[in-house]
C-alpha cells in the first residue's frame, strides 16, 4: 500500500488526505492545531463569522430609512433617527470560536472516516531518501513522544502567519494581528488598521460596521491596490462615507502602547492614535525549521516552496500546497494543488493547476467578487477583450433593497465573444461570481449567457444584461 504523509492539516492537507484515503494509500495527517489550519481556525472562518454579524448591522443602517424601517425607543409608537442597536463583541467572538472549533471537528471527522489517521504534533522532513527512493518524516508528537513515519510521498502543507514588523509587535492586548482579534471582550472604540489589502479592508470595514471608529492605514494611494480599481474605488468611497478615515499613501514605521492607547508613527514623521491597532500586513509562509533546505528542497527568496503547476517540489516524491507555496493565498486554490499532487502522485487523470480560472471574494461590504481576466490584463495589453460595466443602480432587485453601490462587468474576447473573464461589486458577490465562473472555465460566449434564462427582478438580471451589450457589440464590429 502506498504510503502518504501529510505535514499540515489546512485545506491543502486535508483536501488531499481525503483524495489518497479514498483512492486506497495509507494516509497520516500530521497537524499541530486541528484539522482545518488557520483558513478554519484563525482566517476565513472566524473572519468570515464576525463579518456575517457586521453585515446585518450594515445592512440594517444603510438601507432602513429608505425601506421605511423606523425604531421605536420609548414605547411611543414613534420611531427616531437614533440607530438604537449595538454588539456585544464578546458574545460575537465566543460564536466565532465555537463555529471554527466546530468546522474543524467536522473536517477531522471526514478524514478518519474516509480512512486517514491524524498524528498531533510537529512533523519534519530528513534529509535523505531511503534506497527504495522514499522519504522518512520525523514527529514531536502532542504526547511528547518522538516518532518517525516511512512515506512514498510527503506533502508539505504548513501554511504561513501574520508578518510583523519590527517596530510594531503585537501584545495580544491593545496591538493584535487577524489571529488575536478574537479574544476581544469589548469593542475597540477607537481602531487602526494597518494595511489596506484584502484582511486589512475586511476588518476595518467588518468593526467600522459594529460600532468602532476606523482609522484605516494605506500605503498605497487607494484601498486594494491589488483589485479591480474601479471595484476599490467602490469600496473606498462606501468605506468614507460612512465615516471611515482612510489614510492613503501613508506607511506606518512604528507601533506601541501608551497606557490603555496605542501609538501609530508613520514614516513622514506624522503620529495617530487610537485604543487598538490592527497590523495586516501580510503573511510569511511557515517553512522554516522544517527540513526543507537539509532535504534539497527549493525555497524562493521570500521563503515560499517551489512548486510547478502539479504541486511537485524540486525534490522526488515531495509535493507542496497552500500558502507555503506562494501560489495564490485562497483556501481553494489550497485544496485544489492537495488535490492535484494527490491525483499525480497516485497515478490518477489530472488537469495542472489554471489559477486564471480561480474565483476570489473581498468578504466587504459590498462584496467583491472576481474571476479571469481583470482590468489591469486588459489596460497593460496582456489580452484583447471588451469590457461592460454596468452599476447595480440600474438593477430593479437593487433598487427594491436599496443598494446604491456596486456594479457587474464582464470581460470577453472580440470576434469570438468568449467569456474570459468578470467583476460583481454586490451584496452576496460571492454567490453571483458563479455563472460568470463556469463561463469562465468553460469557454462559454456571451451570446450563451445572454440566452440563459435570468429571475426577475434579480441582481443576477445583471449579468445577463452585460452579457447582452456585449453579444451586441460583438455583432455591430462584425457588421
Amino acid at each position: 500500500m502506498t504510503r502518504i504523509v501529510i505535514i499540515g492539516g489546512g485545506p491543502g492537507g486535508y483536501e488531499a488526505a481525503l483524495v489518497a484515503a479514498q483512492l486506497g494509500a495509507e494516509v497520516t495527517v500530521v497537524d499541530c492545531d486541528g484539522l482545518g489550519g488557520a483558513s478554519v481556525l484563525t482566517d476565513c472562518v472566524p473572519s468570515k463569522t464576525l463579518i456575517a454579524t457586521a453585515e446585518v448591522m450594515t445592512g440594517f443602517d444603510s438601507s432602513r430609512e429608505e425601506l421605511g424601517i423606523e425604531i421605536d425607543h420609548d414605547g411611543d409608537g414613534v420611531g427616531d433617527t437614533v440607530r438604537g442597536i449595538g454588539v456585544d463583541l464578546g458574545k460575537v467572538n465566543r460564536r466565532v470560536k465555537r463555529l471554527a472549533l466546530a468546522q474543524s471537528h467536522d473536517i477531522t471527522s471526514s478524514v478518519t472516516r474516509a480512512g486517514a489517521r491524524v498524528l498531533r504534533g510537529y512533523g519534519r522532513l530528513l534529509p535523505n531518501p531511503e534506497a527504495d527512493g522514499s522519504r522518512r518524516v520525523s514527529v514531536a508528537g502532542a504526547d511528547g513522544e518522538e516518532h518517525e513515519l516511512a512515506a512514498d510521498c510527503v506533502l508539505i502543507a504548513t501554511g504561513g502567519q501574520p508578518r510583523e514588523l519590527p517596530d510594531a509587535r503585537p501584545d495580544g492586548e491593545r496591538i493584535l494581528n487577524w489571529t488575536q482579534v478574537y479574544d476581544l471582550k469589548e469593542l475597540p472604540r477607537e481602531l487602526v488598521v494597518v494595511g489596506s489589502g484584502v484582511t486589512g479592508a475586511e476588518f476595518a470595514g467588518a468593526y467600522q460596521a459594529l460600532g468602532s471608529r476606523v482609522t484605516l492605514v494605506s500605503s498605497r494611494d487607494r484601498v486594494l491596490p491589488g483589485e479591480d480599481p474601479d471595484a476599490a474605488a467602490v469600496l473606498e468611497d462606501v468605506f468614507r462615507r460612512r465615516g471611515m478615515n482612510v489614510m492613503a499613501r501613508s506607511r506606518a514605521s512604528a507601533v506601541e502602547r501608551d497606557g490603555d492607547r496605542v501609538r501609530i508613527t508613520l514614516t513622514d514623521g506624522r503620529v495617530i492614535s487610537g485604543t487598538h491597532c490592527l497590523m495586516a500586513v501580510g503573511a510569511v509562509p511557515n517553512t522554516a525549521g522544517i527540513g526543507l533546505e537539509e532535504a534539497g528542497v527549493k525555497l524562493r527568496d521570500s521563503g515560499h516552496i517551489w512548486t510547478d503547476k502539479v504541486s511537485r517540489t524540486t525534490v522526488p516524491g515531495v509535493y507542496a500546497a497552500g500558502d507555503c507555496t506562494g501560489v495564490l493565498a485562497l483556501a481553494s486554490v489550497a485544496a485544489m494543488q492537495g488535490r492535484i499532487a494527490m491525483y499525480h502522485f497516485l497515478g490518477d487523470a489530472v488537469a495542472p493547476l489554471d489559477l486564471g480560472t480561480v474565483s476570489g471574494n473581498i468578504f466587504t461590504d459590498p462584496e467583491i467578487a472576481t474571476v479571469g481576466y481583470n482590468q489591469s490584463d486588459v489596460d497593460d495589453g496582456r489580452i484583447d477583450a471588451r469590457v461592460v460595466k454596468l452599476p447595480l443602480l440600474r438593477n430593479p432587485r437593487a433598487k427594491m433593497q436599496g443598494v446604491r453601490d456596486g456594479f457587474v462587468k464582464l470581460f470577453a474576447r472580440p470576434g469570438t465573444g468568449i467569456v474570459v473573464g468578470g467583476v460583481v461589486v454586490a451584496p452576496r458577490a460571492s454567490e453571483l461570481i458563479h455563472p460568470i465562473s463556469i463561463a469562465v472555465d468553460n469557454s462559454l460566449t456571451v451570446e450563451q449567457i445572454a440566452k440563459a434564462f435570468t429571475v426577475y427582478p434579480s441582481l443576477s438580471g445583471s449579468i445577463a444584461e452585460a452579457a447582452r451589450q456585449l453579444h451586441t457589440r460583438k455583432l455591430a464590429g462584425e457588421q
